[in-house]
């Protein structure tokens, strides 16, 4: 088998397991219509999604509440909501009733999720709500590795570690001062038919939440 044809096999290898990225890029006007300004002080709040067998960690978002607006980055998540747009796995419309939605699609009988929050300045929010912005489309099991580089291009996170591990940011959050809570659910595993989406949709400052 010559060298190059090895490569080529490798990389095949790599993209079965990790899984390609997949852009998305909902319209300007989804996005300014679904824009949601919170009066909680501007903050980065991470989540992680724990495994409750052996405390492994499976997934990791981060929300930014900056002045602007408030908006979750999900690296190469499967949250969706047909009320929420989203942009390279930036979600926008992070009203209370979508960041309660977002806990409870990941939080299940085998899944707990914890959530981190971090205090920053206005200056500091809007810059890394641009970088979660800017960052692109991330492929499978990206999702540690993209937001400790996020992290680590932001004034007072330069010492953000480099990991593929979420558990890894949550130990360095933990060490920041983070104010943390922890969501368990006894819900079943497969959610993908028993979770009732809720009307996410924004009217004027108020957040409509049927989730009847």
């Amino acid at each position: 088998m010559t060298f190059s044809r090895l490569l080529v096999i490798l990389s095949l290898f790599v993209l079965t397991a990790c899984g390609a990225a997949e852009p998305r890029w909902a319209s300007e006007a989804e996005v300014s219509r679904a824009r949601y300004v919170s009066n909680e002080p501007t903050s980065l709040t991470l989540f992680t999604v724990v495994g409750k067998r052996n405390g492994s960690g499976a997934h990791s978002g981060l929300m930014v509440n900056a002045p602007s607006q408030r908006a979750m980055f999900d690296p190469a998540g499967t949250f969706k909501h047909p009320h929420l747009p989203e942009r390279n796995d930036v979600i926008f419309g992070m009203s209370d009733a979508a960041v309660a939605f977002y806990v409870d699609y990941h939080a299940r009988e085998t899944f707990n999720v914890i959530e981190q929050t971090i205090e920053v300045s206005p200056q500091v929010a809007e810059f890394a709500l641009a970088r979660i912005q800017s960052y692109g489309a991330v492929p499978k099991a990206q999702c540690a590795r993209s937001i400790s580089s996020i992290l680590a291009s932001i004034p007072g996170f330069q010492d953000a570690p480099s990991t593929m591990f979420p558990n890894k940011l949550t130990r360095y959050f933990e060490a920041k001062g983070a104010t943390s809570r922890l969501h368990m659910d006894d819900s079943p595993d497969d959610n993908s038919g028993l979770i009732q989406a809720p009307d996410l949709r924004l009217r004027g400052d108020l957040t409509v939440a049927l989730a009847e």
